[in-house]
């Protein structure tokens, strides 16, 4: 007869796991986190499963997952509630847990069982977890976790839609000029996902929100910080050059407010910040149909736009003949204005 001192552990269902998770993170209550011992305990547990999550959703390296169990997990993560959970309990997490959980944030949203996508569901019938994300930017501790997760969710035109048009999303004016780079690139990168995503979701909101948002927007490309302004105006060619902003774009180049903070970012110190304020000046010159405000701040400014123009130069590249010949055709435009 032989015996067995170490009797192999079976493995948990998908049910087990998700009842671990969402014991594991309820245990971080106030009390739990007020004392360090434990806390600590709490927290390995976290670890605990969210290694055992990322295994059956993800495989251990040696096999691939097993769907079936996948799709059975993320009906549970959905059905106990484990999704507010994570996100609610984000800040509290350690660096491991949060590797783990950002890893399978993906593999969660994305996951459909039977043509159902359970977690981008859940999420849109409780869109206050995306607000918490946002807010979540000014905790630089989970902040780049938080913009991973964040860039996951835009991915769905119905989740990114919610941001665009919730009162969170002005934060974003404020995150892309927060004093740590790299929180402030993060939210950037997430700004940027926002407003190009889904060009339709985005000329929607456009039409809806034009006045609030490019009054923001102003500050954006005024800011004193180099890389805002560099940033901001690139950002700006992306999307209002889009083809369903093409109305978007034709009121604002209409309006003299925005003319002239594009001639004076023509003027500025940085060569990159010049070559992009020209490529949407130049759209306010071509118009052929400009208001007889912008024909009147164009002559009046013709001289120094002249010079402007005659000594700006992207430098050695393929597009030099291109960028040549529609700055002639700009000097030409210009030229031939009369106060």
């Amino acid at each position: 007869m032989s015996f067995s001192f170490f009797k192999a552990l079976r493995p948990k269902t998908p049910q087990e796991v998700a009842k671990s998770i969402k014991e594991s993170l309820m245990a971080l209550d106030t009390k739990t986190v007020s004392e360090v011992k434990a806390l600590e305990k709490a927290l390995e547990e976290v670890e605990k499963n969210f290694a055992t999550m990322r295994t059956m959703l993800s495989g251990d390296g040696e096999s691939e997952p097993n769907l079936d169990q996948v799709s059975q997990l993320v009906e549970e993560i959905c059905k106990e509630d484990v999704l507010t959970l994570l996100i609610h309990k984000l800040p509290i997490l350690g660096w491991e847990a949060r590797k783990d959980l950002v890893h399978c944030w993906s593999i969660l949203l994305k996951h459909k069982v039977e043509s159902h996508s359970y977690c981008v569901e859940y999420i849109e019938q409780h869109v206050e977890l995306l607000d918490f994300l946002v807010v979540c930017y000014d905790n630089k501790d989970i902040a780049l976790s938080c913009g991973i997760m964040l860039r996951e969710c835009i991915k769905f035109p119905s989740l990114g839609r919610y941001i665009l048009e919730s009162a969170s999303f002005v934060l974003f004016f404020k995150f892309v000029e927060l004093p740590n780079f790299d929180v402030a690139s993060d939210a950037f990168s997430t700004f940027k996902d926002l407003l190009t995503k889904h060009v339709n979701v985005v000329s929607e909101f456009l039409t809806a929100h034009y006045d609030e948002f490019f009054d923001l927007y102003e500050r954006l490309l005024t800011s004193p910080n180099y890389v805002t302004r560099r940033q901001s105006l690139k950002l700006l060619s992306d999307f209002l050059l889009e083809s369903p902003n093409s109305q978007i774009m034709k009121r604002y180049i209409l309006e003299v407010r925005y003319l002239k903070v594009m001639m004076t970012l023509l003027r500025d110190s940085s060569k990159n910040i010049q070559i992009s304020a020209f490529h949407i000046f130049k759209v306010f010159v071509a118009n052929p149909h400009k208001p007889r405000e912008v024909k009147l701040i164009l002559a009046k400014n013709q001289e120094k736009l002249l010079e402007l123009l005659h000594n700006l130069s992207p430098g050695k590249g393929s597009e030099d003949e291109q960028f040549e010949e529609e700055k002639e055709f700009i000097i030409k435009e210009i030229a031939r204005l009369s106060c």
